[in-house]
């Protein structure tokens, strides 16, 4: 019976995580294009994008958190049958993108903390500046982007934002090899490329789900079109805040101690921080498959919530861990053995392979530990709970994580970049065991 109900679970999770998988994949590709393209420009370009990346999401990322908690709510009025109400949501989460994209969009057209926080030079810090400025333009398109993503999953409509996701990453690719290389008259811009070429493709991403949100008929119930001429409702957008803000917490402490990585390892020079940029952009490839997993697992627990279906919520929740914690082992697995072939696909340059591989050891124990955290977070998530979690990311993630990373990096000799790397695998596992106990108490909380 209990390998019955696994495999029932997988099978129920499975329609909902692929299309998830497979869209932030693409979104993912906009990095992995950026880095393969630059690292045919050179280190100083690739270590630019790192630094810039790194701000780009850290700042990104945390809004997204506030705006994504439309998704558990939303999640629970369609699992109730509310579909308006669900829309009514979705509707306000847009309100919401708006407002945040006022202090977003200034920290990224002026991104002088993180040039500090890197210590670059002038021509380092310019070429960081050449990145963010673009991707300003890119914010108000990608929160209202985010907005549209978290409605959709939470509905049941991943395949619709898979859609999109694809449509943008198409238009991304050209984009980036005429915006980075140059093209007749059009000259090469090189790291400025990526960002230009971010901004637009986002906006065409943005402009696609307006359209269809107003033509899919599958959106017609939830009234959105009739929604769209109400004004901000101060109520819902502080349920989505009070939900939002600690969730959103929750991410920026999880993208920042992994971005924040970047700024430190910058200050060990051009060629380790290139390095690092491979293994970042291998590990959240990586990521992806946890990420679709997980929000497939806090989508349908959710639901059963909305319902009143609490034992089915906690089965679902339980069967995700453990089907995260096996895909996890053996995609760590196989990245851990294949780590030369991977790197040579990155870089031709011996210096830069030789500061990515000895990361690359580290990246299957990571992402065990990456894994198990993210799926747990989303379940708590569909719960509501969202503050504690955040607490335990500060202590792990900051403290173990960054603390010990910068601790190991600069005062243990030869360690360096590594260092990093060893003590952010030590805060995500940390992370994984604290989180899952804290599951293990609201499961048993709601019975």
């Amino acid at each position: 019976m209990t390998r019955l109900r696994f495999a029932d679970s997988v099978r129920r999770l499975a329609p909902q995580a692929w299309p998830v998988l497979v869209g932030q994949l693409a979104v993912l590709m906009f990095s992995t294009v950026d880095t393969l393209m630059l690292g045919r420009v050179g280190p100083e370009d690739l270590a630019g994008l790192a630094v810039g990346s790194a701000a780009y999401f850290s700042i990104f990322v945390g809004l997204m958190g506030i705006v994504m908690a439309v998704g558990p709510i939303a999640g629970r009025q369609f699992g109730a049958g509310d579909l308006p109400g669900s829309g009514r949501s979705f509707v306000q989460a847009q309100w919401l993108a708006l407002l945040l994209c006022v202090p977003g969009c200034l920290a990224l057209a002026f991104p002088e903390p993180f040039i500090w926080l890197a210590q670059l030079d002038a021509a380092q810090a310019n070429k960081v500046r050449a990145y963010t400025r673009p991707e300003a333009i890119a914010l108000p398109a990608a929160l209202l982007f985010a907005a549209f993503r978290g409605f959709s999953t939470a509905v049941s409509r991943p395949k619709a934002v898979m859609a999109v996701q694809l449509m943008g990453l198409a238009a991304k690719v050209p984009l980036n090899a005429v915006l980075v290389f140059g093209w007749g008259p059009i000259p090469a811009l090189g790291v400025a490329g990526c960002g230009w070429a971010t901004a637009l493709a986002m906006t065409a991403q943005s402009l696609a789900a307006l359209m269809l949100l107003r033509r899919d008929g599958f959106y017609t119930p939830f009234r959105i079109a009739s929604l769209w001429r109400t004004r901000p409702v101060v109520a819902e957008l502080w349920a989505l805040v009070r939900l939002g803000l600690p969730m959103g917490g929750s991410i920026l402490v999880e993208v920042t101690g992994f971005t924040f990585m970047a700024f430190f390892v910058a200050r060990l020079g051009a060629t380790p921080v290139a390095g690092h940029q491979i293994a970042v952009n291998l590990v959240a490839m990586m990521f992806m498959v946890a990420l679709a997993l997980a929000t497939a697992a806090g989508t349908l627990v959710a639901q059963h919530l909305g319902a009143g279906e609490k034992a089915q919520a906690r089965i679902v929740g339980r069967h995700a861990m453990t089907l995260a914690a096996l895909v996890a082992a053996s995609v760590g697995a196989i990245v851990g053995l294949a780590r030369e072939p991977i790197v040579a696909l990155y870089t031709a340059d011996a210096k830069t392979a030789a500061a990515a591989l000895p990361l690359l050891v580290w990246v299957w124990f990571f992402h065990f530990g990456d894994a198990l955290q993210t799926v747990a977070a989303y379940v708590l998530r569909a719960y509501q709970v969202a503050t504690l979690p955040m607490i335990i990311y500060v202590v792990a993630l900051w403290g173990v994580g960054i603390g010990g990373g910068y601790a190991l990096a600069f005062h243990v000799p030869g360690n360096g970049a590594l260092g990093f790397w060893q003590a952010a695998t030590a805060g995500l596992l940390t992370a994984a065991l604290l989180l899952g106990l804290l599951l293990y108490q609201v499961f048993h909380a709601n019975r």
